[in-house]
């Protein structure tokens, strides 16, 4: 008896953690470039409507704070200046918790940091040369200007199932000029690599 009250104290007190991470920490940061930046805001309580808030800081008084719903969970934030203009720009990177694993990037653009703007991220499963293969499990990461996004590849077997192929696909993104004055991220560049 009192080795199975043992036993299901452990099994609680491994799965209470892993309840917790499927929700996500609570991420209340400050991000600058120079003297501007944002504050996030997110308690990532549920990934199906998750509130965030974002401040600008640095900014002239006429930018105000604003909020919207994350449909996911945040599991990071990096800001930099994509756009080489010197003002800042912040990335959200949000995880979906559905059977494709799949997670997105919501961008954040300074107008001179007087207001700000969205950046267009391009939804992979609309491209057919990158969609293949793909099954989620994204990173992010920013490296001098260049949005990273690494994933793994998959192929189907002989029964139709999704199985690892061992390789990895890397696309790395620049910001360009979009339509009416906006900006939206492109793939300059992708390739193929054996997962160590």
């Amino acid at each position: 008896m009192r080795f199975m009250l043992i036993r299901t104290l452990i099994f609680a007190l491994t799965l209470i953690p892993t309840v917790l991470m499927a929700q996500g920490r609570r991420i209340d940061t400050t991000m600058k470039v120079g003297k501007a930046g944002f504050r996030i805001n997110c308690y990532n309580k549920s990934s199906e409507k998750n509130p965030i808030t974002i401040y600008p800081v640095g900014f002239e008084s006429e930018a105000r704070d604003f909020s919207f719903e994350l449909k996911g969970v945040l599991i990071g934030a990096e800001v930099d200046d994509l756009n080489k203009d010197g003002f800042p720009e912040l990335l959200l990177y949000v995880a979906s918790f559905d059977s494709l694993n799949k997670s997105s990037v919501i961008a954040i653009s300074s107008q001179e940091n007087k207001s700000v703007a969205p950046i267009v991220f391009p939804d992979i499963l609309d491209d057919p040369r990158l969609r293949d293969g793909y099954k989620g499990s994204d990173k992010y990461m920013l490296l001098e200007g260049v949005l990273m996004r690494t994933y793994p590849l998959y192929e189907k077997d002989a029964n139709g199932v999704q199985q690892p192929t061992g390789k990895m696909r890397r696309l790395m993104y620049r910001v360009a000029p979009g339509e009416q004055g906006t900006l939206k991220f492109i793939v300059s560049r992708f390739y193929d690599f054996q997962k160590k």
